[in-house]
């Protein structure tokens, strides 16, 4: 008889290898370090299958998970929904939760942003922007030919066809085939270093300047849109000056230019409010969002409107099975309940100051940091090899600090030039500090070992 010696997560690992493809990392890098499967979470901690314990200050990779592991309100509100409706289709097929979450995001958006398209994921919400923006023009009839639109440098906007041909950012981009037609890119306000080396205002003001060039040569009649995420997450939380988005809304005005802004990332207080536009005192077009809606639970997203937007359309020629899902919209309903309960946006923005003026003390005056920065729960350490000329690092040091913290037991995420933590919104101060401690230790070790070269 042989002894079957192989341990579960050895069965589970081999499965993994065998039969997942593994999404925007090289099967080199997955070979050498094999996926991290996790068994449960709690708080903000996770534990994997082979009993090692993480903090996990990202509040998962994509930045969805607000509300930590293991909320037992949001499951208990998804299990009462899907016994009693889970699916009713879509077009004019609808439940009660779809119109009181549609509700609540009226209450919630800035200015008029009243209508409502659900869908499941950030990708599929842009999706939705970028068609109601080109049909909206064409009913209204005084753009009929409006088909491009104007996104910029380093965005990230999704993976799906439509969202790539205004992405500029992830190796998603780096694919064969064309983009759709009609898309340019411009320059975006990106904060401690940039392409001419002026200063932060100075370049963001360009950068309004730039887009309204392009549009100038484009041709407004054949614009249809300009897109942007309040704050890129490109190199790590780009958080724009004050004017930047006060230009780009009066540009966009005064072309007859839809503005629409991707908050999937920065909507339900991961930047300390609501959305990130009123950070930026600016009303979009129309606003995307998904990931922390349901703060990670079921997959849930929505594209809003002005009604003036919405109601030009006869028909809006778009769907989605599970639009508006209603297990998806009483998580979704719940996850902001809890959020309105608690306090989670206030405190997001009280403990985001802590958090920063933590990190900018601990390790901003590190050799290898160029800058810290961040809003609410959602912050950057840029690292450079040289704070004269503020040059990156074009080794491995970035993801060597990530690995490094990952090793004492905090998860972070290398982008680009910077690590990057975006905890979730209930994390403690505590939790904080310990993040802040084990980043210095990681930066410190690595500092030590560039120098010694």
């Amino acid at each position: 008889m042989t002894v079957d010696n192989e341990s579960n997560l050895d069965r589970m690992t081999r499965s993994a290898f065998d039969h997942l493809i593994f999404p925007i990392v090289s099967r080199q890098e997955v070979a050498a370090e094999g996926p991290t499967i996790f068994a449960r979470g709690e708080g903000c901690r996770l534990w994997t299958e082979d009993g090692r314990e993480f903090l996990d200050m990202l509040g998962s990779p994509t930045r969805a998970n607000s509300l930590g592991y293991a909320n037992q309100e949001i499951a208990q509100a998804v299990y009462d929904q899907l016994v009693k409706v889970h699916f009713v289709g879509t077009a004019v097929n609808t439940t009660g939760p779809a119109i009181q979450l549609a509700e609540k995001l009226s209450e919630l958006l800035p200015g008029d942003l009243s209508r409502i398209f659900f869908v499941s994921t950030g990708s599929e919400a842009v999706e939705g922007a970028l068609k109601l923006a080109k049909q909206y023009h064409q009913a209204k009839g005084k753009k009929p030919r409006a088909y491009k639109t104007i996104s910029r440098w380093n965005a990230y906007h999704g993976a799906t066809m439509g969202c790539l041909s205004v992405t500029d950012w992830l190796p998603v981009r780096d694919i064969p085939d064309p983009r759709l037609p009609g898309h340019s890119f411009v320059p975006s306000p990106s904060r401690y270093r940039n392409a001419f080396g002026v200063d932060d205002e100075t370049w963001a003001d360009m950068c309004a300047t730039y887009l309204e060039r392009q549009i100038e040569l484009e041709g407004p009649d054949t614009v249809a849109a300009f897109i942007g995420e309040p704050i890129m997450q490109a190199h790590g939380v780009q958080v724009p000056t004050k004017n930047y988005w006060k230009r780009v809304r009066e540009i966009c005005s005064n072309h007859d230019i839809l503005l629409i802004c991707d908050e999937v990332i920065t909507g339900f207080g991961r930047t300390g409010s609501w959305f990130a536009c009123d950070h930026f005192g600016i009303v979009p077009d129309i606003l995307t969002m998904a990931k922390a809606m349901s703060a990670g639970y079921v997959p849930a997203g929505a594209v809003a409107t002005r009604p003036e937007i919405a109601d030009a359309i006869p028909m809006y020629r778009n769907v989605h099975t599970y639009s508006g899902h209603a297990g998806a919209m009483a998580a979704s309903l719940k996850a902001i309940e809890i959020k309105e309960r608690d306090g989670l946006v206030d405190r997001a923005r009280e403990n985001g100051e802590y958090f920063l003026r933590r990190l900018k003390s601990t390790v901003g005056n590190s050799p290898i940091v160029g800058e810290v920065r961040g809003l609410g729960h959602w912050h950057a350490i840029d690292f450079t090899s040289d704070k004269k000329t503020r040059a990156p690092f074009k080794d491995d040091t970035v993801k060597s600090v990530m690995h490094g913290m990952r090793a004492r037991g905090v998860l972070v995420t290398a982008i680009g030039h910077a690590i990057e933590m975006s905890p979730p919104l209930i994390a403690m101060r505590q939790e904080l500090d310990t993040a802040v401690e084990v980043a210095a230790e990681a930066i410190d070790e690595v500092a030590k070992a560039r120098s010694a070269r």
